[in-house]
Formats: C-alpha cells, sequence, structure tokens
C-alpha cells in the first residue's frame, strides 16, 4: 500500500518542510527498529528513549521520509523532513490518514476515568453483540473484532495499533467500537487523529501520578479528551462524580448525565443491593442486573445511557442488560458454593479498593471476618501504597500483604511502603507473605466456613512481573486450586 505524503500530511501542524513533498510512503512506523524500504519514520521523544537519535539510521534502512521536532545537524538528500511541533500527537494523524481515517467509518466510543472503564467497554461490547451488532472492542483486558480475541498489552494501544485493528472490524462488518481511553494515552497523543461519536465519563480519583506527577494535570489529561471530541458527538459523565461536570466545560459535544443520587439525563435507584446482584429502578421499571456492588450500578447506568445516546431503544437495552456479566476479574466469584466466599479483583487503586470493600462490608451479616490479600504494582504510583494498606486495614478482619507486579522494584521494599498506612492498633490484624500463592493459600487456611476472602490488584491477569520477566500468574486459576485444597 503506497499513499501521497501530502495526503498523509492533511491536519498535521507542520511547521518546517525539507526536501521533496510528492514522495509516496509505504508504511508509517515510530520504532526505528521496524523502519523498511519507503517509510515515514516518526522519531518521538520518549520517557526513556528519543527516537531523534536513530533518525540517521532509520533513513540508512530506507526511511524515505522523517517526521520530527527538530531536525538533525545533518540533512540528507535521500529523505524528506518535516518538522512538527509534536511528534507524538501528530503521529495519531498521519497513522489515521494512512489507513484512511477508519474511525470515520465506525462507530467509535471512548470510555474514560479511573475505574470502571473496562466494564462498562465490556458490557457496551456484549450488549451490543447481543442487540445483533458486529463489534469491535479494545480494552485493557482483551482486544475483539467480533467474536477473535486478540491479546491487549495497554489499556490503549499505540496508534498504529489503534487503526490497524479498526480497519480489521471495518473489514469485519463491524458497525461499532467501544474503547477504553487512557489518561497516558491522551497525554501521549495515542488518540490524534481519531474520531469518536461518544464518550462516557466513569469517575476519577487517585492514580497514575508516577506519570502525570500531580492529581491536576491528571484531570487535565482525561478533560481534554472530552475537549477534543466534536459538536455532533455525545459526552456522557458521571454527574455524581464531583469531576463529572469538570469534563464537560468548553466541551463541543452534546452533554449528558447520569446519577444515583441527583438529577440527571439517566438516573437510577437501587432497590436491592446482594450478593446475588442488583435491582434499580430505572426508567420507572425495576429490572434485575447480575453485576454486584454500588460501583457496578453506575457502570450499568453508563451503559444504559450510553447505549441510549447511539440510538437503542431503552427498554430493549435494559431486558438485554439484565442477562449480561460483567469482565473478567472485576469483583469475580470463584468457585461459588464453596464453604467460604472468594472473591477476585482488578482493585489497584485506593478508591477502587474501598469500593471492593465497602461492597463486601454491605452484604456482611457481621459474623464472619472478612480477610483482604492486597498488594500494590511496582514502578508505578507510590503515594498511593500507603492508602491502599490503610483502607485494607480498615474494612478488614486481617489482611496479607504481599507481591503484585513488582517490576523492577523489590517487593519486600514496596510492602515496607504500603505498611507506612497501618496504624499501631491495625499493625496486629496484618501478616507480610512476599510469594503471592503463598498468601492466597494462607488467607485460605484462615478462613472459617462463611468467610470473605478478597484478592485484589491484578485481576484478569494472567502473569506476575519481575524484574522485566512475565511469569505465569493467575489469581482466579490459584485461587481456585487453594479452595479445592481446603474444600473440606
Amino acid at each position: 500500500m503506497m499513499k501521497p505524503l501530502r495526503d498523509i500530511l492533511y491536519g498535521v501542524n507542520i511547521t518546517s518542510t525539507s526536501g521533496s513533498m510528492d514522495a509516496e510512503v509505504s508504511a508509517v512506523v515510530f520504532d526505528s527498529r521496524q523502519v523498511k524500504s519507503g517509510c515515514l519514520f516518526v522519531a518521538i521523544k520518549g520517557h526513556t528513549v528519543d527516537g531523534h537519535q536513530f533518525i540517521d539510521k532509520a533513513i540508512t534502512d530506507g526511511a524515505r521520509v522523517v517526521i520530527c521536532e527538530k531536525l538533525p545537524e545533518a540533512i540528507s538528500d535521500k529523505a524528506s523532513y518535516v518538522t512538527v511541533k509534536n511528534s507524538a500527537k501528530s503521529l495519531g494523524v498521519i497513522v489515521s490518514n494512512f489507513y484512511d481515517n477508519p474511525s470515520q467509518k465506525i462507530k467509535l466510543t471512548g470510555v474514560t476515568g479511573t475505574n470502571g472503564k473496562t466494564t462498562v467497554a465490556t458490557l457496551l461490547h456484549k450488549l451490543f453483540t447481543g442487540l445483533n451488532y458486529k463489534v469491535g472492542l479494545l480494552s485493557t483486558v482483551v482486544n475483539k473484532i467480533v467474536d477473535k480475541e486478540i491479546p491487549a498489552t495497554l489499556t490503549t494501544p499505540d496508534p498504529i495499533q489503534i487503526n490497524e485493528l479498526l480497519v480489521k472490524m471495518i473489514e469485519a462488518g463491524c458497525t461499532h467500537c467501544f474503547m477504553e481511553v487512557s489518561s497516558i494515552a491522551v497525554d501521549q497523543g495515542r488518540i490524534g487523529g481519531l474520531h469518536f461519536v461518544g464518550s462516557v465519563f466513569t469517575n476519577i480519583t487517585h492514580d497514575h501520578l508516577d506519570y502525570h506527577h500531580t492529581f491536576e494535570s491528571y484531570i487535565r489529561a482525561k478533560k481534554s479528551f472530552f475537549d477534543s471530541l466534536s459538536a455532533d458527538a455525545f459526552a456522557l459523565v458521571n454527574a455524581d462524580d464531583k469531576r463529572g461536570m469538570v469534563m464537560l466545560q468548553n466541551c463541543k459535544a452534546k452533554k449528558f448525565t447520569y446519577s444515583l443520587k441527583k438529577m440527571a439525563d439517566f438516573k437510577a435507584k437501587i432497590i436491592t443491593n446482594s450478593i446475588e446482584g442488583l435491582e434499580l429502578e430505572v426508567a420507572e421499571k425495576n429490572v434485575w442486573f447480575k453485576l454486584i456492588g454500588d460501583f457496578n450500578a453506575y457502570n450499568l447506568l453508563a451503559v444504559y445511557g450510553a447505549a441510549s445516546l447511539l440510538g437503542e431503544d431503552p427498554e430493549i437495552v435494559l431486558m438485554k442488560l439484565s442477562s449480561l456479566t460483567g469482565a473478567v476479574g472485576r469483583f469475580e466469584l470463584v468457585r461459588p458454593g464453596s464453604k467460604f466466599t472468594a472473591i477476585v479483583d482488578y482493585a489497584h487503586t485506593p478508591d477502587a479498593l474501598k469500593n471492593v470493600l465497602e461492597t463486601i462490608e454491605h452484604f456482611r451479616t457481621g459474623n464472619e471476618q472478612v480477610i483482604a490479600v492486597v498488594g500494590c504494582g511496582g514502578d508505578r504510583d507510590r503515594t498511593k501504597r500507603p492508602l491502599m494498606a490503610a483502607i485494607a486495614c480498615k474494612y478488614s478482619n486481617k489482611v496479607i500483604f504481599t507481591s503484585d507486579n513488582p517490576r523492577s522494584e523489590d517487593p519486600m521494599e514496596i510492602i515496607k511502603e504500603m505498611q507506612k498506612g497501618v496504624g499501631p492498633s491495625e499493625a496486629k490484624k496484618t501478616l507480610v507473605m512476599a510469594d503471592r500463592e503463598e498468601a492466597i493459600k494462607t488467607a485460605c487456611m484462615l478462613a472459617k466456613e462463611k468467610d470473605i476472602i478478597l484478592v485484589a490488584g491484578k485481576g484478569h491477569e494472567t502473569y506476575q512481573e519481575v524484574k522485566g520477566v512475565k511469569h505465569p500468574f493467575d489469581d482466579r486459576e490459584v485461587l481456585d486450586r487453594m479452595l479445592k485444597m481446603f474444600a473440606n
């Protein structure tokens, strides 16, 4: 596939050019190791590596065009150069143009927020599949083209992957795609050039401060997604989150809200909230759902609102939604019917952990104990570690601090930072067990009949990352094995 350079550069904020603008381009890459003859190379200043250092190598390997923020000292006559203000943000526009803007040929809806993104996007995919549409999904857990699964490596893929997947979705006959949009992806320009028909904001709480540094910059990143929406798109936000309305400020899209607590375009009331599910009053109808907890009431309401705004019959939407289960590893009951209740959840932020434990607290009779197995990821926001430990101790009878994905860090050092959030009176209810499998096993050993075990932090993940190596590890599989062992 060859594309004229001038077509590829449509809408790009160009500051200067050098060389012929009549080149034909065979591919777009931003990793110099993937350069091939006739391609366009985008030099991006990353957090650890600056692509500008590899411009000469890219040209030697066959790059015909270079997009950069600053020209190299030596200009080659073998390539054309285009300078831009921000290479990362230009990449999305360039790639979208190269692939003939596939996001304009499919109804692309983005879901953003600290918690709930995966559940909302997954439920929308399941719902529209049940409504007999062919649907695509881009999520933390998995990418899907109709029913074909493609492993996900990032919450939001890079612009090349996104556009390639959208092209394949369109070729497979997909009419809709539901996509998780992370704040980091927005900041890095990964959604640049994409046309969204709508967006959903779930909530915003403490996360990703290792990347954004301040909560304000984290909020700005989320808001910039809404600021980029066109006037014909919809913006649906959680009115019960104090930053929900902030997302709508200066937003050109059509504005809508959902709420459990106040007046909104999409309103629901919790009638029953139990370990079996939720009964909600929505649109003057009482509907039973299989999902559990207040936080899932918000997720269901977001899905109902988004589907209605996408033109679906609200009554049919509610009927289909009532039969759906949530995303893998999100408040997932393991071996229901065991002598005690065991739950796996992806909760890896203070607010998510609090939501899950508050939900468990709601179900308790007071006679059982809650045993939480909790860790924090390495090379990530360190400020949330003591907060998560404090929350775990507040809502649990016993807490086992363990390893999550330590990555390059020492698991025991991570645990020591978590322990800073534990007061003297609560220290006696905690155990430290860096080996995650042993921690889960110990929780099962400690549990008595009808007790509740929560294994938090990894959810759907099937690996544990240690020193750059991903070792097979699935909380659900380990917990299931331990439950069998302690069945009697």
